[in-house]
């Protein structure tokens, strides 16, 4: 358990740096909105990925 919350610190904290540095970028207005919305909800999946598979649901696809 207190692995998943290092974990879990780790990538927040990774992906409001990417955050930020996209905001800092100076991108024309409709690129750099698409950018951030892109990296939130790309935050976001990789979120409610690792709690699915805290509470024991692994949706992973098996390899063939």
């Amino acid at each position: 358990m207190i692995g998943f919350l290092i974990t879990l610190l780790v990538v927040v904290i990774i992906l409001g740096l990417v955050y930020w540095v996209s905001q800092q970028i100076p991108l024309p207005p409709p690129f750099g909105r698409i950018v951030q919305v892109v990296i939130v909800v790309v935050g976001v999946l990789i979120i409610v990925w690792m709690l699915l598979g805290l509470i024991g649901y692994a949706p992973v696809m098996p390899l063939r």
